[in-house]
């Protein structure tokens, strides 16, 4: 796997980090999958909707394939600092912003939420630079997340699996090809899929540091 993305953005992945985002993709495509599978979708999750078709003919290979990414295929708002301290009660809000819904509330999402948000919570504190590329966390949000204890921060993953959402939701192209590369194989359109990916998360890094 590539150590530098272009652009002047690095992974700054140790080799000991890829199984573990391939393990939480893996169990998020398994999600995905679920609620492909149901009668209807959410109006508010067409990006699924619309990877249906794709994501019914994944078997374990492809599904293999597609979660060996760089970086993490979902997102649980770690770019808004505002809704980790709205979680810790620091934010004036009378109730629960409408955040959608994509992970199911089952056994699976609950236990992936907590997986993944311990994770979090161990690159906030120990290795920012990875949580930034891989997480897309902000530095705002790694200094609220870092400021809770671990049990804490799995005690939000109890009662909110439902943060977890597919990462670039309105990039359904970048997931269109990286399922339909996965479906393929291995070859030059899985990694061209892979680095579309990467091209966002350089657009990410420059939007981070612009002033």
């Amino acid at each position: 796997m590539q150590r530098n993305m272009g652009n002047g953005v690095g992974l700054w992945l140790r080799p000991e980090l890829l199984p573990s985002l391939a393990e939480f993709n893996g169990q998020f495509i398994e999600l995905l999958i679920l609620q492909a599978m149901t009668a209807s979708t959410p109006a508010e999750q067409p990006l699924i909707a619309e990877l249906r078709p794709l994501l019914l003919k994944l078997d374990p290979a492809a599904r293999g394939r597609a979660a060996a990414c760089p970086y993490l295929l979902m997102d649980a708002g770690f770019a808004d600092p505002q809704r980790w301290l709205w979680a810790r009660g620091y934010a004036v809000r009378d109730s629960q912003p409408p955040w959608q819904a994509s992970v199911p509330n089952c056994p699976q999402g609950i236990a992936l939420a907590r997986q993944v948000f311990a994770y979090a919570w161990h690159l906030a504190r120990s290795h920012r630079k990875v949580a930034r590329v891989a997480l897309g966390m902000s530095t705002a949000t790694a200094e609220v997340l870092s400021s809770y204890t671990l049990v804490q921060t799995m005690g939000l993953a109890e009662v909110h699996p439902h943060w977890l959402q597919p990462r670039w939701p309105r990039h359904a192209r970048m997931w269109r090809e990286l399922l339909q590369g996965a479906c393929r194989g291995e070859g030059a359109f899985l990694e061209q899929a892979r680095l579309r990916g990467v091209q966002l998360l350089a657009t990410e890094a420059r939007s981070s540091a612009m002033p």
